[in-house]
């Protein structure tokens, strides 16, 4: 179930799949879930500005959808998880946001398309 959407800029050297494969194993580890169900798109702006611009920094956005119902605890530690690996996979400075948001259960649809 878990979404996680990585809005970042465009040209920023990130192993996309390394970090998605740590943070569906960082996810399954604090809520429960699995690492099947958990999927990610890395998505390049094609423009970003931090402050006034002036020192180019890269921007990272992390948001992790998940099913309403955790607590505020598991919410708080899967964000400062996720925040630190990310951190640990830059090697450029970066202004970086990373937020837990939940989905609510009743309205929440998600299936596997076979296609036709």
């Amino acid at each position: 179930m878990p979404q996680i959407l990585v809005d970042h800029s465009a040209g920023l050297a990130l192993d996309q799949a390394g970090f998605a494969e740590e943070v569906h194993r960082l996810i399954a580890e604090v809520i429960d879930t699995t690492v099947a169900d958990c999927k990610t798109l890395f998505r390049p702006a094609g423009r970003h500005v931090v402050g006034d611009g002036a020192d180019g920094r890269a921007a990272v956005l992390v948001e992790i959808k998940i099913l309403a119902g955790r607590s505020t605890a598991q919410r708080a530690e899967l964000t400062a998880r996720v925040l630190a690996a990310l951190q640990a996979r830059l090697d450029v400075p970066a202004a970086i946001g990373v937020e837990v948001t939940e989905l609510d259960r009743e309205t929440y649809r998600f299936v596997h398309h076979p296609g036709r």
